[in-house]
């Protein structure tokens, strides 16, 4: 059984939402001037790709993946190995845009992550994320005792 878990917007929030009104306005001038569909494609493209992580519990493998237009998964399988363990750390991305000219504007978010470490103890990739710790950890330890690794404390 393979479970996918949304992690990010790729472009962020503001890339994300330029990327929607190019969209829209590519689609709606597209009668007139054929050539903004391309602008259409660009603005789907930059709208709508996220990352995610897949989980396939029976094979014991994860992929983290990027997924183009929110759609095609592209990225590689890795195997999970004994000596390979799972741990929590907290995530900050700050995102800042300019209005008006020179106004900044800057959202903040601020969440839990599952990250898988390697035998060497080095972040392999984040897993999944959530608001609050406590739900965090009830999906580490169920994670852990589905794949068959350690926690790191």
């Amino acid at each position: 059984m393979i479970i996918r878990k949304n992690l990010d917007k790729v472009f962020g929030p503001f890339g994300s939402s330029m990327g929607f009104f190019l969209f829209l306005g590519g689609v709606i001038t597209a009668y007139y001037v054929p050539f903004s569909l391309i602008i259409a494609v660009i603005g789907a493209f930059v709208s709508l790709t996220s990352t995610s992580t897949f989980i396939d519990y029976d094979k014991k493998r994860i992929k983290f993946s990027n997924n183009l237009f929110g759609v095609f998964p592209a990225g590689k399988w890795i195997d999970i190995v004994p000596g390979m363990k799972l741990g929590l750390k907290k995530a900050h991305k700050g995102y800042q845009a300019y209005i008006r000219g020179n106004q900044p504007i800057g959202i903040h978010i601020k969440d839990i992550r599952i990250y898988l470490y390697g035998p060497d103890n080095k972040q392999i990739m984040p897993i999944d994320k959530f608001d609050s710790y406590e739900s965090a950890k009830i999906e580490l330890t169920e994670l852990s005792n589905r794949l068959g690794l350690d926690i790191i404390r």
